[in-house]
């Protein structure tokens, strides 16, 4: 999606450590006209695919998941949260996901009330990396006997191969901007 890379291009800032900071319009300021388009370019996509609802974690998924229903017939937008609280209860699938750019492990969980099997998932994240995140979002769906019909990604990083190992597993993986390299000391970034 060329309006995303230019973003990227323009208003993202590579850090050392392979981190690639889009905070000023992704992922803590959001700019929901461009989440907008984001969801059409996987409407488009996904186009004929019975989803039945979209999934994603906390807490940057949420905002683009939520465009992206709109494009979806208002399908329910369902986040795996990334810790315990006091409004979680009943049963729950739970399993645990490594963060890259926290830098450690997370617990994700989803209610079971929310992911009935049979169903059809599409999965939207804000960034794939390693793919450790979608693993643990994978697992939570092979637990509730759902179906992933494909996984939609704002940003990939396709150096570090997690997109790719996904795409050889057979997942339709759909990534709206992929990172080929970025440089922290030039700010260069080149896509795929």
């Amino acid at each position: 999606m060329k309006e995303l890379e230019e973003r990227i291009r323009k208003e993202g800032t590579v850090k050392p450590g392979n981190v690639l900071k889009v905070d000023a319009f992704l992922n803590h300021q959001c700019d929901v006209a461009l989440f907008d388009q984001m969801g059409q370019a996987w409407a488009e996509h996904f186009a004929g695919k019975q989803i039945d609802k979209i999934l994603t974690i906390e807490a940057s998924g949420i905002g683009i998941a939520c465009c992206a229903a709109r494009h979806f017939n208002n399908v329910p937008v369902v986040f795996a949260k990334k810790a315990q609280s006091i409004n979680l209860d009943g049963d729950q699938y739970s399993t645990s996901i490594y963060s890259f750019t926290k830098q450690r492990e997370f617990p994700v969980i989803v209610a079971k009330k929310f992911l009935n099997p049979g169903e059809r998932v599409l999965i939207i994240d804000d960034f794939l990396a390693n793919g450790k995140a979608l693993r643990g979002l994978l697992d939570i769906c092979q637990h509730a006997e759902v179906e992933v019909v494909g996984i939609g990604i704002a940003i990939e990083k396709g150096f570090q191969g997690g997109g790719d190992d996904l795409r050889a597993e057979g997942y339709d993986v759909d990534s709206l901007a992929i990172v080929e390299s970025m440089d922290p000391e030039s700010g260069t970034i080149v896509f795929r």
